[in-house]
């Protein structure tokens, strides 16, 4: 294995705080990692997610395509995240997302299977298969609810205050899909606060 491969595995175990030194080495031994560059897809609408991805550096957007045509984006994944239509992932099913790197970016991936194995031989793992699931649905619930109680202005201001490292990485065209407006509405609201 490589200098730089190392690291990356590294990293990705360095974030399983539940794990014994036992549990790493045996995850250790079913990662990879992989290399995407701006534009490649991590997952199609239409595959199933047969590895869980864990990001490394890079960006990816999350996005389907609606009955328009139009892609509307959902979110985005950024370094010490982990990448996954999970709903999908966990039963195996064929996504509805589009999971798009917007800037090279470097992956660790687990497989399915080695997820399951690693849960059936070691009881701290389904503790880390917690986490990342109690993380995932309060994320889609919190966008949910922004929708429900939050103005434009409001969700955008959120998003700022949440990601403020993401807005410089981050197109208009595709931020404003996330905050569910169109670009100049976004514009107007980036103007008027810049005036406060």
């Amino acid at each position: 294995m490589t200098k730089i491969i190392e690291e990356f595995i590294k990293q990705y175990l360095e974030q399983l705080t539940y794990s014994t030194p036992r549990e790493k080495e045996f995850i250790k031994q079913h990662l990879s990692v992989k290399f995407y560059k701006k534009g490649d897809y991590f997952l199609e609408s239409g595959q199933v997610q047969t590895e869980m991805g864990f990001i490394c550096n890079g960006l990816i957007r999350r996005f389907y395509i609606n009955e328009k045509g139009n892609q509307i984006t959902t979110g985005f994944t950024k370094e010490n995240e982990y990448i996954t239509d999970y709903p999908a992932f966990i039963r195996q099913r064929a996504s509805k997302y589009y999971l798009q790197c917007l800037e090279p970016t470097t992956i660790v991936k687990l497989p399915y299977d080695s997820i399951q194995e690693t849960y059936s031989k070691f009881r701290n793992s389904e503790m880390q298969g917690r986490l990342i699931a109690e993380n995932v649905l309060t994320i889609l619930n919190d966008r949910v609810e922004s929708f429900l109680f939050n103005t434009a202005e409001e969700r955008y201001l959120k998003f700022i205050s949440e990601n403020p490292n993401l807005i410089q990485r981050v197109s208009l065209t595709h931020l404003a899909s996330f905050l569910g407006i169109e670009r100049q509405s976004l514009s107007r609201i980036r103007s008027k606060l810049a005036k406060k």
